[in-house]
C-alpha cells in the first residue's frame, strides 16, 4: 500500500455527512449535505486532497447516493460493519460518540485494517438488487399481515387485513414479472442464471436472490464463499475444552434462500441428498447436517460461475 495513501473517515447521517482527513499539524474537518448538490461538492473537495480512500459504516441506505457519487468521480471508498467499527474505538478507549468522533474513528480503521474497496455495481446489479430487497421487504409484511389476521376477530378489520394481503400478493406478482423481464433483457444475468439453475435443488428465484445479495459469486475461494454467506464453521476451544462449531455472521437474506436450496437439495440432489444421509448417520444433528449441506452448495455454485466449463453431475 503507497504511503500516500490517505484514509478518510466519513460518517453518514440522514442529513449530513462529516469528513475526517488526517493531516499535519492538524486534520481537516468538513461536514457537507447528504444530498445531490453536497455530494457534488464533497467530490470536488476530496479531488483536491491527493490520493484518497474514503471509509464509512453501512447506515441503511443513507449512504448508497454518495457512495455511488464517489464511485462514478473514481475515488475508492469501503462500507464497512458499523460494529466493527464501534468494537475497534471500544478497544482504543473511545467511549464518547459523537458525528466528528465517529469520522476519526472511521478514518483511525481505514489506516489500520486497510479494508478493500466496494466493487463499483453495474447498473444491472443495482436493479437486481433493488427488486430483490424490496420482494424481501413485501414478503416480511405479507407474513406479518398474515399473522395478525389469525388473532383478528373484529369483521371490519379482517376485511381490511385481508385486502391489504391481497394487495400485496399483487405486488409480489409484479416483482417478479419485473425480474423476469430483467433476465430476459439482460443475457449475461440470464447465463448466470441458467448456470445456477443447473443445480437440483436451486431454483430460479434462489438464483436471482444469491447474485443480487453475492455479487461476488464466482470471484471467491472456497472459503470466502462459506464466510460470506455465513456457512463457515467457527471454533470455540478455550484450553483443554473444545466447544461446539457454530455459524455467524454473513449476509442474512443470501443465506435464507440458500437454507431453502438446501433444504430441498438434501432430499432429491443425487450427491447432497448421500453427503446429507452419511452425516445423519454418523450422528450428526439433522439441522447441523443441512448447514453442512449449505456450505457444500454455496462452494458448488461459486465454482460454477467460476468456470464455465464445469458441469454438475
Amino acid at each position: 500500500m503507497s504511503a500516500s495513501l490517505v484514509y478518510v473517515g466519513m460518517d453518514i447521517a440522514k442529513a449530513t455527512l462529516d469528513l475526517h482527513l488526517p493531516a499535519q499539524p492538524q486534520p481537516h474537518v468538513r461536514q457537507f449535505a447528504n444530498t445531490p448538490p453536497g455530494h457534488r461538492s464533497l467530490v470536488a473537495w476530496l479531488q483536491q486532497q491527493g490520493r484518497l480512500h474514503v471509509v464509512a459504516e453501512a447506515t441503511g441506505g443513507y449512504e448508497r447516493a454518495v457512495v455511488s457519487a464517489l464511485q462514478t468521480a473514481g475515488i475508492a471508498v469501503s462500507v464497512v460493519n458499523a460494529r466493527q467499527v464501534r468494537d475497534f474505538a471500544r478497544a482504543q478507549g473511545r467511549l464518547a460518540k459523537t458525528d466528528r468522533l465517529d469520522a476519526a474513528v472511521l478514518a483511525d480503521y481505514g489506516r489500520c485494517l486497510q479494508p478493500a474497496a466496494r466493487a463499483v455495481p453495474s447498473a444491472v446489479q443495482r436493479q437486481l438488487a433493488e427488486l430483490i430487497v424490496r420482494r424481501h421487504q413485501v414478503q416480511a409484511v405479507r407474513a406479518a399481515e398474515h399473522n395478525r389476521l389469525e388473532h383478528t376477530t373484529h369483521p371490519a378489520l379482517r376485511r381490511q387485513i385481508q385486502r391489504h394481503v391481497a394487495a400485496l400478493e399483487r405486488q409480489l406478482e409484479q416483482l417478479d414479472a419485473w425480474l423476469s423481464d430483467l433476465v430476459r433483457t439482460e443475457e449475461p444475468l440470464a447465463q448466470k442464471v441458467a448456470r445456477l439453475c443447473l443445480v437440483v435443488g436451486v431454483g430460479r428465484l434462489t438464483a436471482l436472490v444469491l447474485l443480487a445479495t453475492m455479487p461476488e459469486l464466482g470471484s471467491l475461494n472456497r472459503r470466502q464463499a462459506a464466510a460470506l454467506v455465513g456457512v463457515a464453521p467457527f471454533n470455540r476451544d478455550s484450553g483443554p475444552r473444545r466447544g461446539h462449531r457454530i455459524i455467524r455472521g454473513g449476509r442474512s437474506v443470501a443465506r435464507r434462500a440458500l437454507y431453502m436450496a438446501a433444504l430441498v437439495a438434501a432430499f432429491t440432489n443425487p450427491r447432497l441428498k448421500l453427503f446429507y444421509q452419511r452425516l445423519v448417520a454418523a450422528g450428526k444433528a439433522p439441522k447441523v447436517a443441512l448447514v453442512a449441506v449449505m456450505r457444500k452448495l454455496i462452494i458448488l455454485l461459486n465454482h460454477l460461475l467460476q468456470d464455465p466449463s464445469f458441469q454438475p453431475t
